[in-house]
């Protein structure tokens, strides 16, 4: 079983997903340890890329080594050169395809051969038919070997429930090295294995933390960036939560009509272009004139504290304002900036800091009110 790694490759400028593990390739009698990459395409990199079928070829020829003999000679690039001796392989031709298959089938978001075979088994224990019963028998079997007893992710119980439904009552079923008939009271204790295995799925499907959900689990709130020529609505909404909204700031000994206004004069150097952001008639207007000014060494390790510190600022000056921000519960705050992907996130893209910095003083105002209440 391969620890998930992960690759890709270009063709036509398209990135094809990947992902990779150690294998031996036999060339002129020696035996190098490389790379097998596996695309979700279907090809395969074994020193050259081939189809899937090609692959099977290239185990079948022995040139992908599942076999490796006493005494032989093998090799590591660059690294190291041995000699085996007494050596063990844990997996057959049959085996490692199973498992490239199954690779493939993961890269491309589908379920793999024990995925399959979980649903089928959750036909077979809906509808117990002899019939689902073969379907079952078949998936389970199309697992690689050596898998098989992970397939229920119990490595107390492994896959002996499964196995057992997979043969049916009255017949034979290998128990360590022997055959034994499957009883009804076997039988059974299968199916009753399956049914508690779905009600503790359950619980803990429903299991919420102690301290509130993991998630939210509400809409997220989406702070869109929107530009008002006429000034602000009578009823912003929860655009009151964005920085340009007109909402005075005072830092010490000066305020300031946004939030904006404030993280941009505090960002430069020059104490007159502070000033003059300051006066600017516009957020964005304030923004351009820092972009012309010089910024104070160390801003950009130290602006997430200083906009934290001004959305504290903001909220506490103005109650109905922080009543707004908290109103958002405890879903997601999406900030919606087309100009910075650090601050913002517009469509897929960006880190959405001042959303996780609302999400963070709306934390600390509920925290107040706890504090209130004590």
């Amino acid at each position: 079983m391969a620890i998930r790694r992960w690759t890709w490759r270009n063709v036509d400028g398209e990135r094809i997903e990947g992902t990779w593990r150690h294998a031996f390739i036999r060339n002129a009698g020696t035996y190098f340890l490389t790379d097998l990459l596996i695309y979700a395409d279907g090809m395969v990199d074994c020193w050259g890329l081939v189809t899937l079928e090609e692959f099977a070829g290239k185990l079948a020829s022995g040139w992908v080594a599942t076999d490796l003999a006493d005494g032989a000679q093998a090799s590591a690039h660059h690294l190291a050169s041995w000699t085996f001796a007494e050596p063990e392989m844990w997996l057959t031709p049959e085996m490692l395809l199973g498992e490239v298959r199954d690779d493939i089938d993961q890269l491309n978001g589908r379920p793999d051969s024990t995925a399959r075979c979980l649903a089928t088994l959750d036909t077979f224990l809906s509808q117990p038919t002899e019939d689902n019963r073969a379907a079952l028998r078949e998936a389970y079997e199309a697992i690689p070997e050596h898998l098989r007893i992970y397939a229920l992710g119990d490595m107390d119980s492994k896959d002996w429930p499964l196995r057992v439904l997979v043969a049916g009552p009255g017949q034979p079923l290998e128990v360590h090295g022997e055959d034994e008939v499957v009883t009804g009271d076997m039988h059974a204790e299968a199916l009753q294995y399956f049914t508690d295995r779905e009600q503790q799925r359950q619980r803990f499907a429903d299991k919420t933390p102690v301290d509130g959900q993991t998630e939210p689990v509400e809409t997220s709130v989406l702070i869109n960036h929107t530009v008002f020529p006429r000034g602000w609505p009578q009823d912003p909404g929860k655009l009151v939560l964005r920085n340009e909204f007109p909402a005075p700031v005072t830092v010490g000994d000066l305020t300031y009509p946004t939030v904006t206004h404030a993280y941009w004069a505090l960002s430069v150097v020059e104490e007159p272009r502070q000033a003059e952001i300051l006066r600017a008639g516009t957020p964005y207007a304030a923004q351009k004139l820092a972009k012309s000014a010089t910024l104070r060494d160390g801003w950009p390790q130290a602006r997430m504290a200083i906009m934290a510190d001004l959305l504290r600022a903001k909220f506490n000056q103005h109650p109905d304002l922080a009543e707004a921000l908290t109103s958002t519960g405890t879903t997601r705050v999406i900030y919606d900036d087309m100009d910075s992907t650090f601050w913002g996130q517009h469509g897929l893209d960006g880190r959405n800091w001042m959303g996780r910095l609302l999400e963070l003083v709306r934390s600390e105002l509920a925290a107040g009110k706890l504090n209130t209440q004590l």
